[in-house]
């Protein structure tokens, strides 16, 4: 069934048990006030009845007079009985049968007044004084005119529900239409986009209700998806770019090498040559398993409570020793007075890559003799790591795709280097539940922001306080 379908059904069966309910309740009540008010009239002619017989040779002729008027204004089948207090008959008057059982006149002498009803005659019983005794008078009527008025209206109730639920329907059908228009809409529109069709996003983002919600939260998707189908595409051409020319120049070296015979100094250069060109892509290779290895569940790696500054230093030793002529400006101004918020939890092999690889970019795209500085700080929950260089800068466009494995920027093509670093350091970061942020200017230089959440005890210790 479709959701439309189940709307109308929904509309339809919230109307009708409305109208049920409000048919019930007008039908209830109108009988009920009809049974009501018929009781009084028939408690009046009992009255009346008693005055007319009881009170005759007690009375002025004037009063005689009034109460034989009011004894003949009778209602429809109305029949009249006066019994005296042993039960014997007295007077009756009346079409129609009204068995009285003694249990009722029973009650009449003990409540006074009884009402109730045998079948369509409704009766009332009334204990009347008189001057020769107290005198039981029942009086009993059939409302018909009242009766067949309360048939015509649960006729009206029934016919009006079902002319009401056709109209409900319709408008239900109607209401569910428009209802799902713009879902209809969505729909359409996401049936258009493919792998190959990205770019297109959903109208009606703009709203405040929540199918302009969904679309924002569809197009947001869509954004994530485009950029990475284009880190994608971007990972495999430089993947291949730079897998592809070392082998070729292996590839290349060799042939000419064993186009005719050559001198030993020749093979030893073509054999270092080639050497040279596997080392490069043993890095590559090294370079693939590391980011592989920081992709891997948390849970698959050994934790432990580091020193972030320990760790710089050891970076900065490893990274002299791969680039010995690079300079560093380590600034640890702006340390805290105490040093365990400087504690962190992580891998100290992963996060040791990845604070190398930040420092070896700055080494390797600084101008020689120029230094890079590299700031230590803590927040309140965070450790955090500035490395700054003064190198070439990352143009804009080129600065959302330094994160993706191969790709390097068109102004560095001419340093050697991979476009691996950087995202393996954005892996082992989020892996460590951190952030890495890149601010860069052309000709200007490039910052480099590391943050880590400090050690969970420590936060809770000092929250504790």
């Amino acid at each position: 069934m479709t959701i439309r379908n189940k709307l109308t059904l929904q509309f339809a069966g919230i109307f009708a048990l409305i109208l049920v309910l409000f048919s019930l309740v007008i039908y209830y009540f109108t009988s009920l006030y009809r049974q009501d008010d018929f009781y009084k009239r028939i408690e009046g002619r009992a009255y009346d009845t008693a005055a007319h017989i009881l009170e005759a040779d007690e009375v002025s002729e004037r009063a005689r007079r009034s109460n034989q008027i009011r004894y003949y204004r009778v209602l429809p089948y109305e029949m009249v009985s006066i019994y005296r207090q042993d039960g014997s008959l007295f007077f009756s008057d009346g079409d129609g049968e009204l068995e009285v059982a003694p249990e009722v006149l029973e009650r009449v002498k003990e409540e006074r007044m009884v009402q109730y009803a045998q079948d369509e005659r409704q009766v009332v019983g009334i204990l009347y004084e008189d001057n020769e005794g107290d005198f039981i008078v029942l009086s009993s009527s059939v409302d018909a005119y009242s009766l067949r008025k309360l048939q015509h209206l649960k006729v009206i109730l029934i016919v009006g529900f079902l002319g009401s639920m056709v109209v409900i329907l319709l408008a239900g059908w109607a209401f569910a239409r428009e209802a799902l228009r713009p879902i209809t809409k969505v729909v359409s529109e996401v049936e258009k986009i493919s792998a190959s069709d990205l770019h297109l996003r959903l109208s009606d983002a703009d709203g405040k209700d929540e199918l302009s919600h969904l679309a924002q939260t569809f197009n947001k998707m869509l954004d994530r998806l485009e950029m990475a189908f284009e880190m994608q595409s971007t990972f495999v051409s430089n993947a291949s770019h730079e897998l592809r020319t070392p082998l070729t120049a292996m590839i290349g070296e060799l042939e000419v090498a064993l186009m005719k015979p050559r001198e030993k100094e020749e093979y030893q250069r073509v054999l270092a040559s080639t050497l040279e060109d596997a080392r490069l892509l043993a890095e590559l290779s090294n370079g693939l398993l590391q980011i592989a290895q920081a992709s891997v569940d948390t849970s698959k790696i050994k934790l432990s409570q580091l020193r972030f500054d320990e760790l710089l230093w050891m970076a900065h030793e490893q990274a002299l020793k791969r680039h010995p002529g690079a300079l560093f400006n380590i600034d640890f101004d702006n340390l805290p007075d105490d040093e365990d918020r400087l504690i962190v939890k992580g891998n100290d092999a992963l996060l040791l890559i990845a604070i190398v690889n930040v420092l070896e970019n700055a080494a390797k795209f600084s101008p020689k003799g120029e230094y890079s500085t590299v700031r230590l700080s803590a927040d309140r929950r965070e450790v955090v790591l500035q490395v700054a260089d003064k190198g070439v800068g990352i143009a804009p466009h080129d600065l959302r795709h330094v994160f993706v494995p191969f790709f390097r920027a068109n102004n560095v093509r001419n340093i050697t280097g991979h476009g691996i670093g950087l995202p393996l350091t954005e892996s082992i970061i989020k892996l460590h539940k951190g952030s890495i942020s890149i601010d860069s200017r052309v000709n200007e230089g490039t910052v480099v922001t590391l943050r880590l959440p400090q050690a969970i005890g420590f936060i809770s210790a000092k929250n504790a306080f």
